[in-house]
């Protein structure tokens, strides 16, 4: 094992997929001379050059255009958006053409495109540089959506995204590229829709994706000195999301909580929500929890933006209340 940033695993899951097999290629802002907006792609234009690495002008509709065309005749590109929020320029050619051609096309065109970047908030950046859009792109048939939420995580499961024959949506956070962890030697890769029990527990079940979830790692310390196991998921995949594993914990625990950096509103959590009231409601002890951000776009100010986005202490209480404490 070596250890390794987050931007580092991104690079190399791209530079080594992009050694086996010269369909693929890598477009977006800054990707090139600039070596990547976060510098995920570091050194990857001195390697394959500018046919392969392609910087864009700021026009995600058009090379998110460019891309889907491309993987139509026989190319899988990766384009990256310098964050998810400009993907909504270019959503019309996720939504309307690379998620829906294989259908309409009676599966003659496989749309093999991994569209990357980074998801939610990273600071003080404003209300529209700070948003998750993970249940947009998961309501979409066609679309599988990836949010990791560690190194090891990230290399494992883009390899797979880049193999796959299906639009991948691929969601990274800017606040995690300088986080570091261990990744193996040589290849490796981690399926997709397959969640991650990243630690074992008794009294309650939280499920959680994204860097967010460290909220929950850090609340588990804390209840676990009152006595309280928590077993924590991380999704991994939101679409095609892994019920079994949620709905198996559950009959275990028999209480849930759901840790979600995005609005309230039709999210992530309220699918989990549903599902597990629908497939284990008998083994519930206790009403399912869901943490969420405020119900308002994210604010500058950061005393409000601390306000606005779930933390450990929300984690907590949604444990307790669970756990009638």
């Amino acid at each position: 094992m070596r250890t390794i940033q987050f931007r580092e695993a991104v690079a190399e899951a791209m530079s080594e997929e992009m050694r086996t097999d010269d369909s693929i290629y890598l477009m977006g802002e800054e990707v090139a001379e600039y070596n990547g907006a976060y510098k995920a792609s570091k050194g990857m234009l001195d390697e394959f050059g500018a046919d392969r690495v392609i910087d864009t002008p700021i026009a995600e509709l058009g090379f998110a255009g460019i891309g889907v065309g491309s993987a139509m005749g026989g190319n899988r590109p990766i384009i990256e958006f310098m964050t998810f929020n400009f993907a909504l320029v270019g959503i019309d050619q996720i939504i309307n053409n690379a998620a829906k051609l294989r259908q309409m096309s009676g599966g003659q065109l496989n749309i093999p495109i991994v569209f990357r970047g980074p998801t939610a908030s990273a600071g003080q950046l404003g209300a529209t540089h700070s948003q998750a859009f993970e249940s947009w792109f998961a309501n979409c048939p066609g679309l599988k959506v990836v949010v990791p939420s560690n190194v090891y995580d990230a290399k494992g499961l883009l390899k797979a995204a880049i193999r796959d024959n299906d639009p991948v949506i691929f969601m990274e956070s800017e606040q995690m590229y300088g986080d570091k962890g261990e990744v193996p030697e040589g290849d490796y890769t981690i399926p997709l829709g397959v969640a991650d029990i990243k630690r074992e527990g008794t009294d309650v079940t939280i499920v959680s994706f994204g860097k967010i979830i460290k909220e929950a790692y850090k609340a588990a310390d804390e209840l676990a000195e009152e006595g309280i196991s928590c077993e924590i998921i991380d999704l991994r995949t939101i679409r095609p999301m892994d019920q079994e594993t949620i709905i198996k914990s559950v009959k275990k625990t028999n209480r849930l909580v759901i840790l979600e950096e995005a609005w309230p509103f039709g999210n992530v959590s309220t699918e989990i929500a549903f599902q597990v009231q629908a497939q284990a409601f008998d083994y519930l002890d206790a009403p399912i929890q869901k943490i969420n951000t405020a119900d308002t776009p994210a604010p500058y100010s950061p005393v409000l933006f601390e306000e606005w986005l779930p933390n450990k202490n929300d984690v907590i209480k949604a444990v307790k209340k669970v756990m009638y404490k």
